[in-house]
């Protein structure tokens, strides 16, 4: 697709969409691996192979990082600045280093490693997001991730946008200990959702925190996230981690 054919498509989608979606919103390029849990040995080591590559052949401009969730999907998310960014081959500069063969040949040993994968667009939601300390994805000692997902049809997502924005300002104003990050689907997906992403250092240190928060909320916040739910379509949760060794990072 051409530039000026995404970024149309994009504007006709903002215009559309009751939240709208501003540049203090960062976006992100997700995409998407559904492993078999028969292959992930070996797409893990695909991976940290082609990362070793990138290192050798000093790849810049392609920083992502990766989480895995717990049911074998892998998530390689890279920030970008605009649509016309999906323009962009930010590999090719290591395609012509590697050389095509070698440089395809790394890729159909991915394609051995899944039947289904995808590319999508996440918006972090600054004014959503829940972070005293500052707004950052950054969580060091913290990879593990718990995913809350609120699907929400079109005619529902101003009030549900409204509800979450009430249920931040209960949070702070009980200064609750449990931290998260909002991103709103974008371009690619089917539907629309939200995402709050809690970080901790385990399952049992987001479930000591979890429940410390609901009792500090009370029961100001049983209303307020019962009243959300009535808006959803659809609520999931999803665990899993950041997986540090399969990400990487241009040096600067």
């Amino acid at each position: 697709m051409k530039t000026i054919k995404t970024i149309t498509l994009l504007t006709i989608i903002c215009l559309l969409t009751p939240v709208v979606l501003t540049a203090q919103n960062q976006a992100y390029w997700i995409h998407a691996d559904q492993v078999k849990p028969s292959k992930q040995s070996n797409y893990e080591q695909i991976t940290q192979d082609f990362i070793e590559a990138c290192k050798k052949h000093d790849l810049t401009n392609s920083d992502w990082a990766t989480a895995r969730t717990d049911d074998g999907m892998y998530l390689n998310i890279m920030p970008i600045d605009d649509m016309a960014d999906l323009d962009k081959n930010p590999l090719a500069p290591l395609m012509e280093k590697m050389g095509e063969k070698n440089f395809q040949a790394v890729f159909e040993n991915f394609d051995t490693c899944y039947d289904n994968h995808g590319d999508y667009i996440l918006y972090l939601m600054k004014d959503l997001s829940y972070m005293p300390n500052g707004l950052t994805t950054n969580t060091p000692e913290q990879n593990y991730r718990k995913w809350h997902y609120f699907h929400v049809t079109p005619a529902n997502e101003q009030a549900l946008y409204e509800k979450i924005k009430e249920i931040k300002a209960l949070y702070e104003k009980k200064s609750s200990k449990e931290y998260y990050r909002f991103y709103r689907s974008g371009f690619g997906t089917m539907g629309t959702f939200y995402i709050a992403s809690i970080s901790a250092k385990d399952e049992q240190t987001y479930s000591k925190t979890s429940t410390e928060n609901n009792s500090l909320l009370g029961n100001e916040g049983t209303k307020l996230f019962a009243e959300m739910y009535v808006l959803l379509e659809k609520y999931e949760v999803k665990s899993g981690r950041m997986r540090t060794d399969l990400s990487y990072t241009a040096k600067k």
